[in-house]
């Protein structure tokens, strides 16, 4: 799977985000920068099929569709959007990521679950506390539970504080299980990272081209095509959108 965002931007006069070209494959952890408040969540949302970006294109193997990224490719962490209320515990975090993805999600099944992560220490713990290396496993290792899910969009996790080098590791070592992982931070982190991690902007090699006459010529409609998707941001989710560029589209679930 290769994620490709053409001269992508948001807002007015790119306000929100300025001409952006970026890519993404499975097996590869990508690094792209974003700096101000703002712009990790606008770019993370166009990367992962949440947004509709005002100028350029974003397609995934080719095509146009946002339906299929949005199946596919989890979005983490992403400020004001998805990422876990601070108050939360790491239990709670887990219990309603499990239930997210279909999974029990019953006591039982979450101290499993953290004690196969070697999070069962941290159960009550916040999850503004943990510290954020963890944090970034934690929360990655969740989002791949979900249904249909081989790619993630991590947003931001230099602003949680600690070694770039430890949660671009883990990012590698998702990468490495064949998952499509783009990690969007700030140009702070890159500097750190130079040299070991794969920027987004380097081009993806050219997909290979099929011969003449061979394969189905048609294709049927994906189940869940309408982009509908059961996981919900953490908040009050009877909250009205915001007329914003910083917003996902209406009716589209962020996560």
């Amino acid at each position: 799977m290769r994620i490709e965002l053409t001269d992508v931007s948001k807002g007015r006069g790119g306000e929100a985000l300025p001409s952006t070209t970026i890519a993404y494959e499975s097996g590869v952890a990508r690094l792209a920068t974003a700096e101000t408040e703002q712009r990790p969540t606008v770019l993370g949302l166009l990367a992962a099929g949440r947004m509709s970006s005002g100028t350029g294109e974003v397609r995934i193997d080719g095509r146009a569709d946002a339906a299929a990224l949005r199946r596919r490719i989890a979005l983490v962490d992403a400020p004001d959007v998805c990422d876990p209320a601070p108050d939360v515990t790491v239990a709670g975090v887990a219990a309603e990521e499990l239930m997210f993805a279909g999974a029990p999600s019953h006591p039982r099944a979450v101290r499993a679950w953290l004690r196969s992560h070697d999070l069962d220490a941290h159960s009550r713990t916040p999850i503004a506390d943990l510290e954020p290396a963890a944090r970034v496993r934690m929360l990655l290792e969740l989002a791949l539970l979900r249904r249909g899910v081989d790619g993630v969009v991590l947003v931001s996790p230099d602003r949680h504080g600690g070694d770039p080098v430890a949660w671009w590791s883990i990012a590698e070592e998702i990468a490495a299980r064949d998952v499509a992982v783009l990690v969007i931070a700030g140009e702070a982190s890159a500097m750190v990272l130079a040299g070991a991690a794969v920027r987004a902007t380097d081009p993806l090699p050219p997909l290979p081209v099929e011969p003449e006459g061979t394969g189905d010529q048609t294709s049927e409609p994906e189940p869940g095509a309408d982009g509908a998707s059961v996981y919900a941001p953490v908040g009050d989710p009877t909250s009205e959108p915001l007329d914003s560029p910083h917003t996902p589209d209406p009716t589209e679930d962020p996560r």
